[in-house]
């Protein structure tokens, strides 16, 4: 194997879609409503946008399932966006990487694609408009490290369309309205994950409402000292 990606040039490696950094058994699941620039954006969207005043206050976070490893795009894989939407953005996030006694032992970056177009027409829908091929990106590795190092993390995103960049913007860990250790506690206390869990905690960075991924947008998101790059395709 050494000597086969030996007798690769930069090019080429530069070119290979990565596998993400998750087994196919495990699961990724998100927590919304984490930042007030999230509960803004999902207000205005949204025909009920109490719904999201009332759970970014409540003392249960909303939490949901997103991917099972399988799907999961790495670096440089694909992800799409719903043809059946015409608002549909990224969203960077801290991903908390959880073992199977609901410990945190390190992070990746991820990307939650998502329409704003279908949750925002009734939260009901937040399934559809969240989980389908090609809305979840993870890596492009792991950092292990404690849950102290992670809580002043930077987390940005840009989007860049031909050769311009179209989006920027960033925001911070500690913006976060609760803790990552409550996020745990909340998916952990009545579900087992024997092969551990990954956790993204939310996103601060939200484009603003006239902005909607095209196809061949190429999307990059930061956190901490990663950046996980993928680009919109029609197909996976």
């Amino acid at each position: 194997m050494r000597k086969m990606l030996d007798e690769l040039s930069p090019d080429t490696l530069e070119n290979v879609d990565h596998l993400a950094p998750i087994d196919d058994q495990q699961e990724v699941w998100a927590a919304g409503v984490t930042y007030l620039r999230s509960r803004d954006e999902r207000k205005a969207e949204s025909t009920v946008a109490d719904v999201y005043d009332r759970v970014y206050d409540a003392d249960r976070p909303e939490l949901f399932f997103k991917s099972p490893g399988w799907r999961a795009a790495g670096q440089s894989g694909k992800i799409r966006i719903r043809r059946d939407s015409d608002w549909n953005v990224p969203e960077p996030e801290l991903t908390l990487v959880i073992n199977r006694f609901g410990e945190i032992v390190g992070y990746t970056a991820g990307n939650d694609v998502s329409s704003r177009a279908i949750e925002g027409e009734n939260p009901l829908y937040l399934p559809q408009a969240k989980v389908y091929d090609g809305s979840c990106a993870i890596g492009p590795s792991i950092v292990l490290t404690g849950r102290d190092e992670m809580e002043r993390l930077p987390i940005r995103c840009s989007i860049q369309r031909g050769d311009s960049v179209v989006f920027e913007g960033e925001s911070n860990v500690v913006q976060m309205k609760r803790s990552l250790q409550e996020l745990v506690s909340f998916l952990t206390k009545e579900t087992s994950f024997p092969h551990g869990v990954f956790l993204m905690t939310g996103t601060g960075v939200v484009p603003d409402q006239g902005f909607t991924l095209l196809f061949g947008d190429v999307v990059t998101v930061g956190v901490g000292e990663l950046e996980l790059v993928n680009e919109v395709d029609h197909n996976l």
